[in-house]
Formats: C-alpha cells, sequence, structure tokens
C-alpha cells in the first residue's frame, strides 16, 4: 500500500552561490529520499525555496549598489539552473518574496496573535543617530568581546566563529555610516514559545526515530527551559507585520521562513490548478520529512512545532534527520573568507554525479565530515571509475561485441551464479530500508560493495576466457553479471541519477529509470543492448593542486 510523503527541505539564503555544504546539508539527502520514494510508488510532495528576506539581502544590495529585488532574482535563476544540472528534482520551488508567502505567513501571524500566542513588548535595540534608523544585528559591527577580532558582526565573529549579541560588541559601529550607535526602546511582538513548553516536551518525548544529535539538542533546549522571542524587527525588507501601527516594521525572518514550508505546499497546488491539493500532505498523521543542517535543528523540532501547535490542525514533523557540517579542507565553510567550493563552479568542470556520489558516501548524517579534493579525485577513481564503472562498461561491451548486440541467453545457473543475484536481492531490499530510515551512508556503500563483489564474481568467471573454450558458460556468466547490474543501477538512481539513467538505456530499456518502481527489473535473454559508452571520466590527479589552489582566493 502506497504512502503520503511530504518533504520539506531548508531554504537557501538568495544572496550567495550555492556550496558543496547546502547541497550535503539538506539539498542530497532530501532529493535521494524523494527519488525512492517515488520508485517505491509513494505520493510524494517536495518543495523548498530561497529565503529571499532577512538582512543579508539587504547587505548584499548595498554592497553591489543593487535593490534587494534585483538580488533574489539572479541567485533565485542561479539556483534553479543549479538544481537542474545537479539532479534535485523539486515538486515545487519557490521563494519568500511572494504574495502567497506573505498571505500564508501573515495568517498565521494573525492566528497565533488570536489564540494570545503573540504579545507586545519593548526592547533596547541599536540605533543610528545619523542614519535615524534601528540596526540589525548584521549592521553593527565591532571588536569581538571573546577573541579581541576587529570587525565582528552583530550576530557572529568570523574569526573565533562565536555567536554574539549586538549590544556585547566592543566599540561598536554603524556598518553603513560608522557613526557610534546608541540604545533605543523599539516595541515588538514576540511568541511565547514558554507556553509550549510542556506539550513540546511530551511531544519530543515520543520521535524515538530521531537521530541521536536532533533528539538530544532538542531535549538539551527543553530541559534550559523555553524562551519567548521576538518575531518582528525594525526593518523596510520583508513580510510586513499586519497590525496598525507596526507598518515600518517586517516578520522576523527566522519565524516567517519555515513558515514557507507551508505557502510553498498551497503555491504548488494553486498552480497545479486545484488550490486543496495540498491539504492530504498536511493532514495529521502524514510523515513529513524536514532536511536541513545542525544549525537549524531547534527551528524545525521546537519552532515550527510550536507554530502549528498553536495554529491547530497541521502535520507535526515525524522526522527531522538534520546532518552535521561539511568542512573543506579540514577548515570550516566560510563565505566571508571565500573558502567554499560554489557548485556553479564545479558544474562547470565537471560532471553532477561524481560530486553526488562522494557527498553521498561521505555524508556528514552523525558527524562532521570533510571534503578535499584529493578524496574527490581518490574516490572518483579507485571506485565510480574502476569498480562501479568498470562492472558496467567491460560487461555490457564484451556482451555487445560477441553476443550480436543482445543479452545471451542463460544457461543452467550455478551455485556462484544464483547467489550473486540473491545477494543483488537483498542489497536491493536492504538499501530501500536505509534509504527509508534516513541512513543514506550506509545505504550506498551497500550498493558500492555489491558492485565489488560482482567484479569479484566476473574475476573468477573470466566469460572473455572462457568464452574460447564453452561459448555458453561465457553468456551465462554475462546473463548473470547483466542482471546484478539491472538491480545496481536501481539501487543507485537516488544517488547517481544521470549515470543510472544511461545505464538503464544500455540494457535496453525504454523509459526512465525510476518508473521501472523500487524492484529486480529482469534484462531478458534477446534484449537488444545499445552500445555502451564509459559512464565516468578518470581525473588527471594535478587537479587536487588546481582546484585546491582555487579555494579562499
Amino acid at each position: 500500500m502506497s504512502e503520503r510523503i511530504y518533504i520539506g527541505v531548508a531554504w537557501p539564503y538568495a544572496e550567495g552561490s550555492l556550496h558543496i555544504g547546502n547541497i550535503a546539508g539538506a539539498n542530497l539527502p532530501a532529493d535521494i529520499f524523494a527519488r525512492y520514494h517515488r520508485a517505491k510508488g509513494n505520493e510524494v510532495l517536495m518543495v523548498s525555496g530561497s529565503d529571499q528576506h532577512g538582512t543579508p539581502i539587504t547587505l548584499k544590495a548595498e554592497q553591489a549598489g543593487k535593490t534587494p529585488n534585483e538580488i533574489i532574482d539572479f541567485y533565485q535563476a542561479e539556483f534553479i539552473e543549479v538544481w537542474k544540472k545537479l539532479g534535485i528534482t523539486w515538486d515545487f520551488y519557490t521563494g519568500t518574496h511572494t504574495e502567497n508567502h506573505t498571505k500564508v505567513a501573515q495568517d498565521i501571524f494573525l492566528k497565533l496573535l488570536e489564540k494570545g500566542y503573540l504579545y507586545k513588548d519593548t526592547v533596547a535595540q541599536m540605533y543610528c543617530p545619523k542614519c535615524q534608523r534601528f540596526l540589525p544585528d548584521r549592521y553593527v559591527e565591532g571588536k569581538c568581546p571573546l577573541c579581541g577580532a576587529e570587525g565582528a558582526r552583530g550576530d557572529q565573529c568570523d574569526a573565533c566563529g562565536k555567536p554574539l549579541n549586538a549590544t556585547e560588541l566592543k566599540d561598536p559601529y554603524c556598518r553603513i555610516c560608522k557613526t557610534t550607535p546608541a540604545l533605543k526602546n523599539s516595541e515588538h511582538f514576540f511568541l511565547k514559545l514558554s507556553a509550549f513548553q510542556e506539550r513540546l516536551e511530551k511531544w519530543a518525548e515520543e520521535q524515538k526515530q530521531w537521530r541521536p544529535n536532533v533528539y538530544g539538542f532538542t531535549h538539551r533546549y527543553l530541559k534550559e527551559g523555553l524562551r519567548d522571542r521576538a518575531i518582528t524587527r525594525d526593518i523596510e525588507w520583508g513580510v510586513p507585520v499586519p497590525v496598525k501601527g507596526f507598518e515600518n516594521k517586517r516578520l522576523y525572518v527566522w519565524f516567517e521562513a519555515v513558515i514557507g514550508y507551508l505557502s510553498a505546499s498551497k503555491e504548488w497546488a494553486e498552480k497545479s490548478g486545484d488550490k486543496d491539493k495540498w491539504k492530504p500532505f498536511w493532514e495529521p498523521g502524514v510523515k513529513s520529512y524536514y532536511f536541513l543542517a545542525k544549525d537549524n535543528i531547534p527551528f524545525h523540532t521546537l519552532i515550527w512545532p510550536a507554530m502549528l501547535m498553536g495554529y491547530e490542525g497541521l502535520a507535526l514533523p515525524h522526522d527531522v534527520p538534520a546532518n552535521e557540517f561539511l568542512t573543506i579542507e579540514g577548515k570550516k565553510i566560510s563565505r566571508s573568507r571565500n573558502w567554499a567550493v560554489y557548485v556553479p563552479d564545479y558544474l562547470s568542470r565537471y560532471d553532477p554525479d561524481p560530486l553526488r556520489y562522494i557527498l553521498s558516501i561521505n555524508m556528514p548524517e552523525t558527524n562532521d565530515s570533510d571534503f578535499s579534493w584529493r578524496e574527490f579525485v581518490r574516490r572518483n577513481n579507485d571506485e565510480l571509475v574502476a569498480t562501479y564503472g568498470n562492472l558496467v562498461n567491460r560487461v555490457l561491451t564484451f556482451t555487445y561485441r560477441n553476443y550480436d548486440g543482445k543479452v545471451p541467453e542463460s544457461g543452467a545457473l550455478d551455485d556462484a551464479d544464483k547467489k550473486i543475484v540473491a545477494d543483488a536481492d537483498i542489497c536491493l531490499e536492504k538499501v530501500g530500508e536505509s534509504i527509508a530510515k534516513c541512513y543514506f551512508k550506509q545505504a550506498i556503500q551497500a550498493a558500492m560493495a555489491l558492485a565489488a563483489q560482482a567484479n569479484r564474481y566476473l574475476d573468477e568467471k573470466a566469460p572473455w576466457k572462457k568464452i574460447k573454450e564453452d561459448k555458453q558458460a561465457a553468456a551465462t556468466s554475462l546473463y548473470t553479471a547483466i542482471n546484478v547490474i539491472s538491480r545496481l543501477k536501481t539501487m543507485l538512481c537516488p544517488f547517481l541519477p544521470f549515470s543510472s539513467q544511461k545505464v538503464h538505456e544500455y540494457l535496453g530499456f525504454d523509459g526512465k529509470v525510476e518508473d521501472a518502481g523500487w524492484k529486480p527489473q529482469p534484462v531478458p535473454a534477446g534484449q537488444k543492448l545499445k552500445e555502451p559508452k564509459p559512464l565516468f571520466t578518470k581525473l588527471d590527479e594535478k587537479i587536487i593542486e588546481e582546484e585546491t589552489k582555487r579555494i579562499g582566493t
């Protein structure tokens, strides 16, 4: 019986190109998960969009001498192009700067206000007397109180990586005019998170399917006691606060961005021609999964669930398979220092599947993991090319040349033949189970282990030698290997969609590989093969030094 699966994916800020940390943290695991469930025949809705509000956007616009709209339009187009080239299969991808999102965000705000979960309070904020405006945290700079570095921002010090409050900075100044800001009171709305403490404790305790890092992180926050949080700010860019007297304030981006999961679902339904189509994916009891990096855990296991509880009638998150961080060459990714591998730059020189492969088999599921160009080249050459690619190429090329471009007739299978096929069937089932539990690294490791096992099987059978003395025996081992390869292309499809589609076609199948379903797809004797070509390109080791030098420059 099919299931209904909702997948929400963290929204990247539309103020800079996507880097591989974004992909490893949220986008790739979500796509693997969605592709698997679609192949299983489940009804899937995977949505996300660009986070187009907040101070990173306005800062980027001021630095570039452009409007915020020009910035978000540029990066929205770039993101969509990246998703297409990388094979990220959204059901719908949108942004927060839409009329639909504003309408949905304001609806949730007003419903929470009506139910008494929002209240007004006055807070002291940094104010620039020269610019005559309140300064969001990122508009305040100064000396870090912890490490003493100059140029620390009001939200974080890039030198030591510690989060800060603007009021903690030493010798603070306005980023725009360099004037020393003063503290000035401003009235804002607060979300009464404290009112949800007991309900969230009870609910979170029941989520045994969560990863240990997610479960532990959430319960640490709950143990400390939830604090009410301001959900509006003094800024001109964002979703307007729908209350008289607050015309010059906007909803805080952390509050309205998570509402994007719901607004994107509604926009998808509206554009499909059925405005109620989103509702079955948001009914209580539907399994909803949220993919993100660990710094976003509390927003998805505490704040968003609290908002949903307050609004009532919508499904709470079933699982939040948050990944740890990806580092590059042993260092934390930093846009400000340009310490990153940007995906558009990568795709200008290399194929998508090798990147999807290394980020999958090295996915930071339970611990931070590291990307290095040396490891990228090694895994590409030793695993994709020499193990999986070599298996496919030597079997299909030899068969194509010696059996009239068709799958040969099989003789009686011996124990070794039966075992490799049985192991492939078991592996397909185990890979599916691992993906369903969001153990993606475990899943692709199992598939690659089967590819290595199939190579050993071929080495023992040696059909290229056997064909000279017993063409039927050679045909049997090739027939067997071809059917193992067919299972491999199915289990690797969520991870390596482009090369899996090629294998699907080389085996003589029409249509899309995922349409064949998550089950063994036998390749019958006599089926015409398509002339195969190498799946992957061996990389010259000289690119290690070349690419490493690009980082940080």
